[in-house]
Order: C-alpha cells, then sequence, then structure tokens
C-alpha cells in the first residue's frame, strides 16, 4: 500500500497575519505562542507521530525567524525553508518551494490552523477517486465566520465563498491538501496566485475529502 511517510509535507507558513498584528506583531503568525510554544510546532508533531523524516516550511513575512527558531530540525525531524522574496499566495508559495520536494504526491498543510486528520485516509480517498487535488474539508453548523466551499453535484469544489457571505451549516476548509506534483510544477515559478481559487476551483479533478 502506498504511504506518504517518504514524502515532504510542504507547510505554508507565509501570511503576513494582518488580523493578529496588534498581538503578535514581532513574529509570523505560526510563531505566535499557543500553551506556550509556537503554534507551528504542533503541526511539526503531528507530522512527527504520521512518521514523516522531514519537512518544508514554506514562509514570507519575517520568514527567517523559523530557521532561527528551529535550525536544521524539529527532534528527528529535519526542516527545509522556502522564503518566498515577494507576497506569491498560497499557490505561488507552493510552486517556489517545490526544488525542496522530490515526491510526486504533495501532503500541503496551512500553517495558521490544526486539523486532527489521518493522513493515509485522505491519501486512500484520493487515490480512489482517482483526483489530481484533494482538499480536506470538515462540517460546521455555520459556515458564516470562516467561509465555505461549494461543490458541482459530482462533488469538485467549485468555489471558495468569503466569510459571512453565507449562514448556515456546510462545509469549510480545514487547510490540509494532496496535489499531483504536476498540478503546480507548470505554473510559473514565481507567480503570485491563490492554491484554492487559482488551482483548486480551476482543477476539473479537484475532490473534497470531509471528515
Amino acid at each position: 500500500m502506498l504511504h506518504l511517510c517518504g514524502s515532504t509535507p510542504v507547510i505554508l507558513a507565509g501570511g503576513m497575519g494582518t488580523r493578529l498584528r496588534r498581538v503578535v506583531a514581532d513574529r509570523p503568525k505560526p510563531l505566535a505562542l499557543v500553551a506556550g510554544k509556537p503554534f507551528i510546532t504542533y503541526l511539526l508533531e503531528q507530522l512527527l507521530l504520521a512518521g514523516f523524516k522531514k519537512a518544508v516550511i514554506a514562509s514570507g513575512y519575517l520568514g527567517g525567524q523559523f530557521r532561527e527558531h528551529f535550525g536544521e530540525c524539529y527532534q528527528t525531524l529535519k526542516l527545509h525553508y522556502s522564503q518566498e522574496p515577494m507576497p506569491l499566495g498560497t499557490g505561488g508559495a507552493l510552486r517556489y518551494a517545490l526544488p525542496h520536494v522530490t515526491h510526486s504526491l504533495l501532503l500541503v498543510l496551512n500553517g495558521d490552523s490544526f486539523c486532527d486528520i489521518n493522513f493515509q485516509s485522505i491519501l486512500e480517498f484520493h487515490l480512489q477517486k482517482q483526483a489530481r487535488i484533494t482538499l480536506a474539508a470538515v462540517k460546521v453548523p455555520d459556515v458564516g465566520r470562516y467561509g465555505s466551499i461549494e461543490m458541482s453535484p459530482h462533488g469538485e469544489i467549485t468555489h471558495f465563498v468569503e466569510k459571512g457571505a453565507h449562514v448556515g451549516a456546510g462545509y469549510i476548509n480545514a487547510g490540509v491538501y494532496l496535489l499531483e506534483r504536476s498540478v503546480i510544477e507548470v505554473l510559473g515559478p514565481n507567480a503570485a496566485f491563490s492554491l484554492e481559487r487559482e488551482v483548486l476551483c480551476t482543477h476539473n479533478n479537484g475532490t473534497m475529502f470531509s471528515f
């Protein structure tokens, strides 16, 4: 059975964190302290527990602080760093980080959210659906404060709705993606674009894994 543990997950940690700027002005948002340790630490520990050996932190704003804090590894997890030269969006940041990744399947995590998800389950779903992109999503009672996901009758992701536009129960982006390397590799290495809106929503084989 195919496993992801031999691959190199990418953590997207390049956001400006504008909404937290008043309380976390001196560091990137994923380095904000939660229960006494940087938030991104919880993601690194999750990857360790899942059996991964290395990971890439794709940073931007104040990105040098990640290397300063963690150095070359976190416990036994070897760390690589990709710091975008300008804001490239979630898709552009992933494309910029590709030289650090050799596996044909990319596991991507948002650096500012944590989901207790079984990575092997999303892989099996991805292979079963013969998808090129799979997004993990979670159903919530009210999507108003998060934004939501719209799907076609066939279960393909068609649109990301901004927070406040819809209310009531629905699915929201859980910040975990599995995609074929070729989907990102063909795009310009220094182009700024959104992984959600300009890749997922325009790709005719993107699926949603709910948990």
